[in-house]
């Protein structure tokens, strides 16, 4: 298997001829339950493969949050690995929900987990942390190059606690976030229609509009939903960005499962709404 077509290529093509929704599947226990499932791996199996049956064909992204997986050992990611492969087989991207961070031959391992071609977990693309220093991603950023995939880093959070690192100030009276953004902007540089390495950014947040978002990369915004924000929001906190970013909703959708019916209409409603608001 050759290298793929660059990531942000891939993900402008998708966003542009699906909307930019992203589904995320967050198989939380409490949703299991509502959904009448155990909270075991065949629970976790029907939600999970359920949602992809659902929208996999019909929107750009699907975001699966490995935690909820791992939590049952080999089998939980075994049927991962099933997840995975279902959705790219249906069309969408899977940006891989790991939010892996470490150095060296560390975040290299962790890279090749999930970016490399032959990898079981092989996915468009991965959310890392980049609060060991931004260099620490090196190794990922050099893997997602050769193999045409991405990265998403975490710069701007909506978590409550995520302020104190990411709105320090450095000695050179940048912040931390903004330091992040600048990072991934030089990576973009020169890349069409749209770089390969893109910004977790919340969309509830609040007020950006100190920050530079134009990172000539997508920006994964998750908060859309049951966290607050709304299709309509988006204008206004990402500004001229709007186009690039990929808004994720989670519960927000899967909260009208377990039948497939149910999954695709509210996923059409969001994708909609989306639409609408942000103009594509």
């Amino acid at each position: 298997m050759s290298a793929l077509e660059p990531f942000g290529a891939r993900l402008r093509r998708a966003m542009d001829e699906r909307g930019p929704l992203c589904v995320g599947i967050d198989p939380h226990a409490s949703l299991l339950a509502e959904w009448g499932l155990n909270d075991d791996v065949t629970g976790l199996e029907r939600f999970s493969r359920t949602v992809v049956e659902a929208v996999a064909d019909r929107v750009a992204v699907i975001k699966p949050q490995m935690a909820f997986f791992e939590r049952f050992g080999s089998r939980g990611v075994g049927v991962l690995e099933r997840v995975v492969q279902e959705t790219r087989a249906a069309g969408a991207l899977v940006v891989m929900d790991a939010k892996r961070g470490d150095i060296g031959s560390t975040m290299a391992g962790y890279a090749e987990a999930f970016l490399h071609k032959d990898a079981p977990l092989f996915s468009d693309a991965l959310t890392v942390s980049p609060y060991l220093g931004y260099g620490s991603l090196a190794p990922a950023v050099a893997l997602a190059r050769e193999t045409g995939t991405g990265l998403f880093v975490l710069a701007l959070t909506s978590n409550p606690e995520g302020p104190e690192v990411q709105h320090a100030v450095r000695a050179d009276g940048r912040t931390v976030a903004a330091t992040v953004l600048a990072h991934l902007a030089a990576d973009n540089a020169g890349e069409e229609p749209l770089g390969s390495f893109g910004a977790v950014v919340g969309a509830t947040v609040g007020d950006l509009s100190s920050y530079d978002l134009a990172i000539n990369g997508p920006l994964l915004a998750p908060g859309v939903g049951a966290q607050g924000a709304t299709p309509a929001d988006l204008p206004r906190v990402f500004g001229s960005a709007v186009r690039n970013v990929v808004p994720n909703v989670s519960r927000g959708v899967l909260r009208h499962g377990p039948e497939v019916a149910g999954l695709r209409a509210a996923t059409e409603r969001f994708a909609d709404e989306i639409r609408a608001a942000v103009g594509a």
